[in-house]
C-alpha cells in the first residue's frame, strides 16, 4: 500500500497512532487481525475465545453506552437497565488492555443528548433531532457539544498515556435505526465533521485513529477526517469467506487509499480466504454475547482454525505499538 495510506488525518496524532496505522498497512494482504467487542466487565467473549482456543484477540472493542451523560433513569425498561449496568466501569477493563498493549476500539450508543426515554440511542426512542443539532446555537446543538465534551473528558487519559484507540463514532450512520443516521447522509457528515473537529482542535484528543463506519458513499465525510474506513456485516451463520463483495463495495465509498476493516461481524472471516483472494481487511471484530459465546453462528471447531491460522494476528503475535 501507499505509504498515504498510514499518514493520520489529524497531523498532531500521537506516536502510537502511526504506529499502528502503519502496522494495519503492513498486514494487508498477509494477515488478518483478531479483533472481539466486549461490553461487560465480566469480558465473558475473552475468556471464552481464550478456554477454546488457548489464544487472545489482538483487538479489544469497548462499548461507552453507559458513559452517556443523558440516559433517563425514570423512563426505561428492564432490558436497557441490565445493559447500562452491565456495562458500568468497563473502561477500567480498557485500561487493563491497554497495560498488556493490546489495540483497542471503541464505539459509542450514544443516549440521545436530549428527549430520550430507554435506548434512546434508537431513533423510535427519541425525539431528538440530529438536523437541528449541527446547527450552532440550537438547543439539541448545545446538549450535542455539552454530552461530546463530557466524551472527551472520558478519554483524555488514554491520550495523556499515549494509547491509540480506533475510534468509531456514529457507526451505522447510514441507517436510519440510530438518531445520527436518521436525518439523512448530510446530517450524519455534519455529526462526523464536528466531532473530529472539537476532539482534534479543542480537546487535543491526538490519540484517537478516526474509523469510519459505512459503506454508503453519500454519507462519506471525507478523507480529511478519515484514517480507516469500515462497514459492519452480518452473513449468514457459519459462512467463513473473505467477504469480498461486502470489501469492494466498500472500497467505492472513496478514490483514496484508505486502511479497511470490518467494524462489526456476526461471522467470522477466513483468515486463508482473506490472503489467497487479495482482499484488503486489515483487521475485524466479532460482535458480543450469542455472536462469540454460542455457536449459533461460529463453531469452536471454527473459531479454533480462525485463532489458530498462520494468517491470523492473536495478541500473542501482536508488536508492541505503543
Amino acid at each position: 500500500m501507499s505509504d498515504k495510506n498510514y499518514i493520520p488525518c489529524n497531523p498532531e496524532a500521537v506516536q502510537g497512532v502511526k504506529n499502528v496505522m502503519k502496522y494495519l498497512s503492513d498486514i494487508t494482504y498477509k494477515g488478518i487481525v483478531t479483533g472481539q467487542h466486549t461490553q461487560t466487565m465480566a469480558m465473558e467473549e475473552l475468556h471464552h475465545i481464550k478456554s477454546i482456543t488457548g489464544r487472545q484477540p489482538a483487538l479489544l472493542g469497548f462499548e461507552l453506552l453507559s458513559y452517556s451523560p443523558n440516559i433517563n433513569y425514570s423512563d426505561t425498561d428492564e432490558e436497557c437497565m441490565k445493559e447500562v449496568e452491565e456495562n458500568y466501569g468497563t473502561l477500567k477493563r480498557a485500561w487493563e488492555w491497554a497495560e498488556q498493549k493490546g489495540l483497542i476500539t471503541m464505539c459509542w450508543h450514544w443516549f440521545s443528548p436530549l428527549y430520550g426515554r430507554s435506548k434512546s440511542f434508537f431513533s423510535e426512542n427519541t425525539e431528538f433531532d440530529a438536523s437541528k443539532a449541527v446547527i450552532e446555537g440550537t438547543a439539541e446543538n448545545k446538549a450535542l457539544i455539552s454530552d461530546m465534551d463530557t466524551m472527551a473528558g472520558i478519554l483524555r487519559p488514554f491520550c495523556e498515556k499515549g494509547v491509540p484507540i480506533l475510534w468509531r463514532p456514529f457507526h451505522e450512520g447510514d441507517g436510519d435505526w440510530f438518531w445520527w443516521g436518521v436525518k439523512g447522509a448530510d446530517t450524519v457528515k455534519k455529526l462526523f465533521r464536528l466531532m473530529y473537529s472539537r476532539y482534534t482542535k479543542i480537546h487535543k484528543l491526538n490519540n484517537l485513529i478516526w474509523v469510519w463506519n459505512s459503506q454508503v458513499p453519500e454519507c462519506y465525510p471525507g478523507d480529511d477526517v478519515v484514517d480507516i474506513i469500515s462497514r459492519d456485516m452480518y452473513p449468514p451463520a457459519h459462512e467463513h469467506t473473505s467477504q469480498s463483495e461486502m470489501y469492494y463495495n466498500l472500497m467505492e465509498i472513496t478514490k483514496t487509499p484508505k486502511i479497511t476493516i470490518i467494524g462489526e461481524t456476526g461471522t467470522l472471516p477466513s483468515p486463508e480466504a482473506v490472503v489467497s483472494e487479495k482482499v484488503g481487511w486489515s483487521s475485524y471484530m466479532t460482535w458480543s454475547k450469542p455472536f462469540c459465546l454460542t455457536e449459533e453462528y461460529n463453531s469452536d471447531a471454527e473459531l479454533i482454525a480462525v485463532y489458530n491460522s498462520k494468517y491470523a494476528v492473536t495478541k500473542d503475535k501482536l508488536p508492541e505499538l505503543y
